[in-house]
C-alpha cells in the first residue's frame, strides 16, 4: 500500500484541504517556512541508523526552507541551532540493559514545551513511550507522522516472543498507532506489511538516504584493509549496535564457520552495546580473528572501513531499513544481509540474503566472493545511488504535505 489511500473510521488521514492544513500552508508560503517538531528517543552520541536518519531530514527540511527542531533525551539539558537545525535535548532517564539508550519522559514537561515550541507539524520517531503525542497533535489539529523505524512484531521475536504471540501483540499496538497520528511513515514496502496486515489507511512510503559523496568505492585502501586482514584472505565488517536485536553473535558464528570450511577470513567490527564484552570473551576463547573497534566517532574514517572490507554483514533479522548496510553498498561492498529483514528489498542484486543461520550467512559469503571484485563493487555502488538523500527529504516532506522548496528562499548549505 503505497499512498496513503484515504482515511475512514479510526484511520482519519490528513489531507492539504482539510482546514486543519490552511493557517499552517499559508505559513509555508511565507518567508519562515514550517515548523516540524521532531521527536525521538533512544538516540545516543553512539547510536547509528536513527542517528543519521535524524541528522541527514533536518538538514534537508533547514535546506528546504522549514523551520526543524529536534527534540531528544540526554543526561544534561541542553538548546543550540546546528546544521540539523535546533535541537533540544532533554534529561531523561537511561535505561538499564541498552548500552546507554535514554528516553523523553515526564509528560507534562514534554507537554509544556510541545505548548511552547507550537508546531506546525509533528514528526516522532518512537511508537512506544511517546504514542500520546498523537492525540495530543489530533487534539491541536496539528498533522502528525509516526515514523516507523522498526516492525514491532519483528522486535518483539528477537526478544524471544513467539511468533503468533508478536503478532497479535503488534496488531494491537499498531491499531492504536494508526488511529493516534495524520500518517504512518514506513521506510520500505517490508515495514510496511504490518500495517497493511491490520488495514491502516494512512501509510505512505518514504524511503531513507545514504551519503553518496562521503560513502564512495574510491576511499577503499589495500593498506587499511591490510591492517585488519592480518593476513586473511577476506575481510569482514559489521557496523551495528551490539544488542539483542541486531543477532551480533551471528557474524561470529558466519566467520566461524568459513573458517572451518577453509576460507581465511578476519572480521573487524564497529559498533558498541550490551553484548560486547560476551562477544569478546567468545572470540577469544575461539581464536577467532575479530577485531573490536567499538564506537566509531569519525563518519570519515568509518566509511574508509566500510570501502576497505570485501564482505559487510547485516544479520539483524529485524531491519527495516539499514543505513550502515546501505552505506557499505555506496562504499562499494557488497551485504550479506537477514532474509528475515527488509535489507534484501534495499540491496536487490548488489548483495545476499540469508536465512538466519549461521551456515547460511557462511555460504553467502561465499556466493558473494565467487563473483569477480570488480563487477560485485560497482553492482553494490550503483545500487547505492537509488538511495539519496535528496529523494528521501523530498518524500519525508510530501508525508508531512509541506513544501518541497520555499519560494523565494536562497537554499542553506547542509
Amino acid at each position: 500500500m503505497n499512498g496513503e489511500g484515504g482515511g475512514s473510521g479510526a484511520y482519519p488521514v490528513a489531507r492539504a484541504g482539510d482546514p486543519q492544513y490552511g493557517r499552517r500552508a499559508q505559513r509555508a508560503g511565507g518567508a519562515g517556512g514550517l515548523r516540524i517538531v521532531r521527536l525521538a528517543n533512544f538516540v545516543t552520541p553512539s547510536s547509528g541508523g536513527l542517528r543519521t536518519a535524524l541528522r541527514e531530514l533536518g538538514r534537508g527540511y533547514l535546506a528546504a526552507g522549514h523551520e526543524p527542531v529536534l527534540v531528544v533525551p540526554g543526561d544534561t539539558e541542553s538548546d543550540e541551532h546546528t546544521d540539523q537545525g535546533r535541537v533540544v535535548t532533554v534529561p531523561g532517564p537511561e535505561l538499564p540493559g541498552t548500552g546507554g539508550y535514554r528516553v523523553l519522559t515526564g509528560r507534562p514537561r514534554l507537554r509544556g514545551l510541545l505548548e511552547e515550541l507550537a508546531p506546525d507539524r509533528l514528526e516522532v520517531s518512537d511508537r512506544t513511550t511517546l504514542r500520546w503525542t498523537g492525540e495530543w497533535a489530533r487534539r491541536r489539529r496539528v498533522p502528525s507522522v509516526m515514523v516507523s523505524h522498526e516492525t514491532a512484531d519483528g522486535v518483539l521475536r528477537t526478544w524471544g516472543v513467539p511468533g503468533a504471540l508478536a503478532e497479535r501483540a503488534a496488531d494491537r499496538l499498531n491499531r492504536r498507532t494508526a488511529w493516534s497520528y495524520s500518517r504512518i511513515v514506513c521506510t520500505t514496502e517490508w515495514a510496511e506489511r504490518e500495517f497493511v496486515r491490520i488495514g491502516a489507511r494512512n501509510v505512505v512510503r518514504a524511503p531513507l538516504g545514504v551519503e553518496l559523496d562521503r560513502c564512495r568505492p574510491g576511499r577503499r585502501s589495500r593498506v587499511l584493509r591490510a591492517r585488519y586482514a592480518q593476513g586473511a584472505d577476506v575481510l569482514l565488517v559489521l557496523c551495528s549496535r551490539l544488542s539483542v536485536e541486531k543477532r551480533p553473535g551471528m557474524a561470529l558464528d558466519a566467520l566461524a564457520g568459513l573458517r572451518g570450511s577453509g576460507v581465511r577470513a578476519a572480521l573487524v567490527v564497529a559498533g558498541e552495546g550490551p553484548l560486547r564484552a560476551g562477544l569478546v570473551r567468545r572470540a577469544r576463547a575461539e581464536r577467532l580473528p575479530v577485531h573490536f573497534l567499538g564506537h566509531v566517532v569519525d563518519r570519515e574514517a568509518l566509511a574508509d572501513l566500510q570501502a576497505a572490507a570485501d564482505i559487510c554483514l547485516a544479520p539483524g533479522p529485524a531491519e527495516t531499513f539499514g543505513l550502515s548496510a546501505l552505506e557499505a553498498l555506496a562504499c562499494g561492498t557488497p551485504v550479506v544481509a537477514s532474509a528475515s529483514s527488509a535489507l534484501p528489498e534495499i540491496v536487490g542484486d548488489a548483495g545476499a540474503a540469508a536465512h538466519d543461520r549461521p551456515e547460511a550467512f557462511a555460504d553467502a559469503v561465499r556466493e558473494l566472493l565467487a563473483r569477480p571484485e570488480g563487477p560485485r563493487r560497482a553492482a553494490a555502488r550503483a545500487r547505492a545511488e537509488l538511495f539519496g538523500w535528496d529523494r528521501a527529504v523530498a518524500a519525508f516532506l510530501t508525508a508531512h504535505d509541506a513544501p518541497a522548496r520555499i519560494p523565494g528562499r536562497p537554499k542553506a548549505v547542509a
